[in-house]
């Protein structure tokens, strides 16, 4: 009896509890379809989707329709994580592919195209025959190589540009490097010029040196000459003889042995004085 009495009792349970499963989803829909009755109203048929959703968790198409209406009024981070939602809670493969294409819509508008590429075809799992997610797929995989290519040149553009600017740099180091070479080319040039200068200045010092001495041992001199007795000094009035050429020397001697001729014929004239003269000639 009591054994009976207790199926009885469990029977009811379930059935009340079948009673209200199938009440509560009664009204899980009817919340989701008001919702998109008021989908004109984005405010109003969110509230509802969101109501509906949080009431069943395992009912996948009021997460599905808030993530949709989020997405259209361009919340994409918050529609992304509604539509996950919906793809992990749903069973069946139309909500599935549904939700998943959205996915890839939101992928593409973050321009994450891997991802995109990858939920395009989740989505096509679920309804290979949907041409609309095969086109988006085509054009996920095309923007996914123009980004590439695009990281490719802005990478090839940062290098020119590192380049450019080392380049620059290394430039501006010569320029400097160049700067203080010359600079030092003129600081020994101008090293150069001051000792040249001062070789000058010293020449020059040496020269007055010389002046000065050779003034001082002129000056000297005269003192010298001026302390000399009387007797050493040659008379005024006798200049000093001139020096005589070899023919006026010759003249000189000449003159000389004449006037010694005259002189000796003299003599011997006195001496024949008192001798006889011969009367015969010579010839």
């Amino acid at each position: 009896m009591v054994s009976k009495m207790r199926r009885q009792l469990l029977f009811h349970i379930v059935v009340l509890i079948g009673l209200v499963a199938n009440g509560q989803r009664l009204e899980v829909e009817k919340l989701n379809n008001n919702g998109i009755d008021k989908i004109s109203v984005p405010t109003k048929a969110e509230q509802l989707f969101r109501k509906a959703s949080a009431i069943d968790t395992t009912y996948a198409e009021a997460p599905y329709n808030l993530g949709t209406t989020l997405y259209q009024e361009n919340h994409i981070e918050e529609a992304f994580g509604h539509l996950k939602e919906a793809a992990n809670r749903s069973a069946q493969p139309d909500l599935s592919h549904k939700a998943f294409h959205n996915i890839g819509n939101v992928y593409m508008q973050k321009e994450e195209y891997d991802n995109a590429i990858e939920a395009y075809k989740q989505a096509l799992r679920n309804n290979p025959t949907d041409e609309e997610t095969r086109y988006n797929l085509a054009l996920a995989k095309k923007k996914k190589e123009e980004q590439e290519q695009q990281q490719e040149q802005n990478q090839d553009q940062d290098q020119n540009q590192d380049q450019d600017q080392q380049d620059q740099q290394e430039n501006e180091e010569n320029k400097e490097t160049n700067q203080e070479d010359k600079e030092s080319d003129q600081e020994k040039e101008g090293d150069q010029g001051d000792s040249k200068e001062k070789e000058r200045e010293s020449e020059d010092k040496k020269g007055d040196g010389s002046e000065k001495e050779e003034q001082k041992k002129g000056q000297g001199d005269k003192k010298q000459e001026q302390g000399k007795r009387p007797e050493d000094k040659q008379p005024q009035g006798n200049p000093k003889p001139q020096e005589l050429s070899k023919q006026q020397i010759e003249n000189l001697l000449q003159a000389l042995q004449n006037e010694e001729n005259k002189v000796q014929e003299k003599m011997n004239a006195k001496k024949v004085q008192g001798r006889k003269l011969k009367v015969e000639k010579d010839w």
